[in-house]
C-alpha cells in the first residue's frame, strides 16, 4: 500500500503520463531542461536567441483564472521602471468588474500590495486607443507606463503572434513586463504539446521583439519623449512594482 501512495503522489495532476511524456521528450529535444514537480505540475527552462526563458504549468497563483495555469517569463534588458500588459477584453472587464465591486461599492477606498499589478495598472496607466491597438483593438486591451514603448513593441511581429495564438473570449490571457521581466499567464486545463509550442511561440516572438525595441537607437518625435530604451526610463510613471 506504501508503493502504491508513493505513485500517486509522483502521479502528475490532471494529466495523463502520456502527454507529460511528449511534454519532456519534445523539451529534451529542443535542448531545454524538464522538471516535473510533484503534486502540482512541471517546469521547463530554455533559451530563445541566447535569452533565457521559463515555462510553467501547474496551479493558478491569480484570482481570475480558476484552473491550472501557464506561466511563462524571461528576464530582458529593459528599464527597471517599465510596466505594461496586453490582456483580453474578457479578462480586462472581469478585472474591472472586481475593480468596482471591492474597491467602489466595498468598504476600501483604496487599491493595496495585494491586488494583482495587472490589475492595479488598469487604473494606474493611460490606455492604448483603438487606432493605436490597430488590428488587436477588438479582442484586446493595452495600458502602460510608456505607450512609447508598447506602441513599437506592437508595430512589429507581435501583433499578428497575438492573433494566432490559442486564445478564445472566455480564456484569460496576460502579456506584461514589470522591472524588466516579461511575463505570460493563461488559464490551460491540460498541458497538452500542441498548447505549450503555440504560447511558447507567441512567447518567443514577445522576447525578439522585446530585444529589437531595446536595441534601438534614440530618437524623440514632436508628439512625446523619446522612445527608444535610453528615454523609456524617463517616461515612466514612478512607483514601479515588485516582480511577480
Amino acid at each position: 500500500m506504501l508503493i502504491g501512495i508513493k505513485r500517486w503522489f509522483a502521479s502528475p495532476p490532471d494529466a495523463s503520463s502520456q502527454v507529460w511524456g511528449e511534454v519532456s521528450a519534445w523539451a529534451r529535444h529542443n535542448g531545454c531542461k524538464f522538471r516535473g514537480v510533484p503534486g502540482e505540475g512541471f517546469v521547463i527552462d530554455g533559451q530563445s536567441a541566447g535569452t533565457a526563458w521559463r515555462l510553467e504549468w501547474g496551479p493558478s497563483q491569480r484570482p481570475y483564472i480558476d484552473t491550472h495555469e501557464l506561466r511563462l517569463r524571461a528576464d530582458l534588458p529593459l528599464p527597471g521602471d517599465l510596466q505594461m500588459v496586453l490582456m483580453n477584453r474578457g479578462l480586462q472587464e472581469t478585472m474591472e468588474k472586481a475593480i468596482f465591486e471591492q474597491y467602489v461599492e466595498g468598504v476600501q477606498t483604496r487599491i493595496d500590495q495585494q491586488t494583482p499589478p495587472e490589475m492595479r495598472w488598469l487604473v494606474m496607466f493611460p490606455r492604448l486607443t483603438g487606432n493605436e491597438m490597430g488590428p488587436l483593438r477588438t479582442s484586446f486591451v493595452a495600458v502602460a507606463s510608456a505607450k512609447c514603448w508598447m506602441l513599437l513593441w506592437l508595430q512589429g511581429q507581435l501583433t499578428c503572434a497575438i492573433q494566432a495564438a490559442p486564445l478564445d473570449a472566455t480564456t484569460p490571457m496576460a502579456l506584461m513586463v514589470s522591472r524588466s521581466r516579461l511575463m505570460l499567464r493563461t488559464a490551460l486545463a491540460d498541458p497538452d504539446l500542441a498548447s505549450l509550442q503555440s504560447w511558447l511561440c507567441l512567447f518567443q516572438t514577445a522576447i525578439a521583439e522585446a530585444n529589437r525595441v531595446a536595441c534601438q537607437p534614440p530618437a524623440t518625435d514632436a508628439n512625446g519623449p523619446a522612445t527608444a530604451a535610453s528615454g523609456w526610463a524617463a517616461s515612466v510613471v514612478p512607483g514601479s512594482e515588485g516582480r511577480s
